[in-house]
């Protein structure tokens, strides 16, 4: 089992950044692959970047230059640095584990799941 926690969201105006945290404990290992979702109201839950261990991380197109993800993998966490957001950022941010797939983009591919946290951005 694999327990899943995120944390760094919260409220900033538009033009802001926040760096969000996700710890994994557990049956992780330097091979998992860590991700990072989005689900903002009435949406369906979209990929956001994932990381893993022997490729270049990878994002979705609306966070590609703004986002970054990065991870520590002796402590098994993974960050999500979010520049220049924007109002359609809004959503809550969720951090998920996935285990023996090529660069997965899929929620169903990810076995595991934190209780998201927050983000919002004002205009």
């Amino acid at each position: 089992q694999v327990h899943v926690v995120e944390s760094g969201g919260g409220l900033v105006q538009a033009g802001g950044s926040l760096r969000l945290s996700c710890v994994a404990s557990g049956r992780t290992f330097t091979s998992s692959i860590m991700g990072w979702f989005r689900q903002a109201p009435g949406k369906e839950r979209e990929f956001v970047a994932g990381i893993s261990w022997n490729v270049s991380p990878w994002y979705a197109d609306f966070g590609t230059g703004r986002f970054t993800i990065s991870r520590d993998y002796a402590k098994n966490t993974v960050h999500l640095q979010m520049n220049s957001l924007k109002t359609e950022d809004t959503a809550v941010y969720y951090c998920a584990v996935a285990h023996g797939l090529y660069k997965p983009i899929l929620a169903k591919e990810f076995a595991y799941w934190g209780q998201g946290t927050q983000v919002t951005v004002s205009s």
